[in-house]
């Protein structure tokens, strides 16, 4: 299938006119390679669009992977299964709970394909757990010459170690072998507390919750916590019944919230009271459920993202510094700064790589200007050796990257040898990598 096209991400924040292949099989991704190669054209793939950067934006063709979406192998006795690129994670929940198996660990959208969040680092949220690209094992690369390279710890295994988190700047990765792990489910306290009390207690806390996250709510002194326990099925199950799993993920997480960025839009003076108003809705709750009903969230309000990622030990006083920024300044803003913790890892392009991390994240309503609040954040993260997250929105070049990314040259000189030509850039990779076949910029 081909065909121009006008594209735009999830947010609404990154468009392009492009020529659109939608490829069945990875000869057939190789075909498209090929093609536009011959043609000097640069090729981006594309999973869901769920980035905020500019990574998947495509300069002159899109190669569009939900034809390419199936489930190659799953083997219940090793865990290991394979699936075509394009497959995105909540399809591929559903597949692994009917096998009785699940992904360790999961970030809170699942609309993303699998090759999409390995290229972009994505992650949940866990002191003793990796981001999702700790759980590969293999891959199929097409590469700029349109061969596929099968890359693993045994076979191209110094291919592989970049490849994990990738940027999609190596080629298109055209199958994905996972790790996976026998179902289980997460028990789940959410509790209503103070800022800065829980700032007081943030080491403490993530050491001893198995998956531990909090959001705070701007010109307001509280945070919600979420506490994750991980929990044996066979314990049973006690979920949130259907009137209180609508009240509070459908109506009050989408449909009030909506109506109350909306109003904070028009009013900005509105915000404050508002989001005031919206942590004594905030109420406590505890239930159990299957782990990827837990892990992940309908989000249906839009909005623009910048996440950082710093040690770990620095938080407490990176999150102070932001809420002084935010309140310290003119501005309103409706949306919640969400905080996440993660292990160490050695993939090199990870955030988490070689550190105990913790995240930053903060947004804005789409459509609206987010320039001076994530320009503040992004300046106090500087401080802290700050790793943006490569798919969401961030201000760095790559003479910035490389000073907090100590294999970012390597990573550049790998892509300049399986894609010489820079056949697969665009210009954010440009701007964070190099032009392929320069020094970095």
């Amino acid at each position: 299938m081909n065909g121009a096209a006008e594209w735009s991400n999830w947010a609404g924040c990154e468009r392009a006119g492009c020529t659109v292949v939608s490829p069945r099989g990875t000869a057939e991704i190789a075909d498209a390679v090929r093609e536009a190669a011959a043609q000097g054209r640069r090729l981006r793939p594309v999973g869901s669009s769920h980035s905020f950067s500019g990574i998947a934006c495509p300069e002159d063709v899109q190669v569009r992977l939900d034809r390419h979406a199936g489930v190659l192998s799953l083997d219940t006795t090793t865990g290991l299964v394979t699936v075509e690129a394009g497959m995105p994670l909540h399809r591929l929940n559903d597949l692994l709970s009917a096998a009785g198996r699940a992904i360790t660990n999961l970030g809170d959208i699942d609309r993303q394909t699998v090759a999409g969040a390995l290229a972009t680092g994505t992650h949940g949220t866990g002191a003793r757990h990796g981001a999702f690209s700790t759980q590969l094992r293999a891959l199929e690369l097409v590469t700029a010459d349109g061969e596929v390279l099968r890359c693993s710890a045994a076979e191209n295994p110094y291919v592989f170690e970049f490849a994990r988190v990738n940027l999609g700047a190596l080629g298109v990765v055209a199958n994905v072998t996972l790790q996976t792990v026998p179902a289980f489910a997460l028990e789940v306290e959410e509790v209503s507390r103070p800022l800065f009390e829980v700032l007081d207690q943030f080491g403490e806390l993530a050491d001893g919750i198995d998956h531990f996250e909090l959001y705070w709510f701007p010109h307001t002194d509280r945070v919600q916590t979420r506490y994750k326990t991980r929990r044996p099925l066979e314990e049973g199950l006690a979920p949130l019944g259907r009137m209180r799993t609508w009240f509070d993920e459908e109506l009050m997480a989408n449909d009030v919230f909506r109506v109350m960025v909306a109003t904070g839009r028009r009013v900005p003076a509105a915000v404050v009271p508002l989001n005031r108003v919206a942590v004594r809705f905030w109420g406590s709750r505890t239930y159990t459920d299957r782990s990827e009903r837990v892990f992940t969230t309908n989000r249906r309000v839009r909005f623009k993202e910048m996440e950082y990622a710093i040690p770990r030990a620095a938080l407490p006083e990176a999150m102070r510094r932001v809420r002084d920024a935010v309140e310290s300044s003119g501005w309103r803003i409706p949306f919640p700064v969400e905080i996440r913790v993660l292990a160490p890892d050695d993939i090199p392009l990870s955030m988490a790589s070689g550190r105990e991390t913790a995240f930053i994240a903060v947004h804005v309503p789409a459509g609206s200007d987010h320039s001076a609040y994530f320009g503040a954040v992004e300046r106090i993260m500087a401080d802290y050796g700050g790793r943006p997250h490569w798919g969401k929105i961030h201000g760095l070049d790559a003479e910035a990257l490389r000073r907090v990314y100590p294999l970012l040259d390597e990573f550049a000189a790998l892509r300049d040898r399986l894609d010489p030509e820079g056949l697969f850039s665009n210009a954010y990779l440009d701007r964070v990598l190099g032009r392929p076949g320069g020094p970095l910029e």
